[in-house]
C-alpha cells in the first residue's frame, strides 16, 4: 500500500450561517427550550408544595412571591411553556403517524403552535381569574 501524495478537500460540515430561520426549526428550538424551562416550573411547583406541608408563614411567604407581578410573569410564562410543549408534541405525534410532513403543512402546523399555545395561555388565565373572583 502505498501513500498518496494528493489532498482531497474534505467538505465542511453544515453550519448557522449556511441555515435560513424557518417556522418548523424555530418551533423545534423553541420545543426544546420550552422542555428546559418545564424542569425549572417543577421546582416551583414543589416549593409550593413544601412551603404547604411545612408552617402558614412560609406558605403565605411563598404565596406572597408567587403572587407577587414578578412571580405571576413568571408563572404566566411557565403556563405558555408548558402549553407550547404539549401542542408541539402533539404536532410530533401527528407527524409519527406519517400525515402533515408536506413542507407547507409543516409550516402551517408550526405557526398554529405559536399561535394556540398564546391563544390557550390567555383563555387559562382568564379562566383562572374568573373562578378566583377578578383580577
Amino acid at each position: 500500500m502505498s501513500k498518496s501524495s494528493t489532498i482531497h478537500a474534505r467538505p465542511l460540515s453544515p453550519h448557522l450561517q449556511i441555515y435560513r430561520l424557518i417556522p418548523t426549526m424555530l418551533m423545534s428550538i423553541v420545543h426544546r427550550i420550552t422542555g428546559s424551562a418545564l424542569y425549572f416550573g417543577v421546582v416551583l411547583f414543589v416549593v409550593w408544595l413544601a412551603a404547604a406541608a411545612s408552617s402558614k408563614e412560609t406558605f403565605d411567604l411563598v404565596n406572597g412571591v408567587y403572587g407577587s407581578w414578578f412571580g405571576r410573569l413568571v408563572l404566566f410564562g411557565f403556563t405558555w411553556a408548558l402549553l407550547h410543549h404539549m401542542l408541539g408534541g402533539m404536532r410530533h405525534l401527528i407527524w409519527d403517524t406519517g400525515r402533515g410532513l408536506e413542507k407547507a403543512t409543516t409550516t402551517k402546523m408550526a405557526k398554529a403552535t405559536l399561535a394556540a399555545s398564546i391563544v390557550l395561555t390567555i383563555l387559562v388565565w382568564i379562566a383562572g381569574y374568573a373562578v378566583r373572583g377578578g383580577f
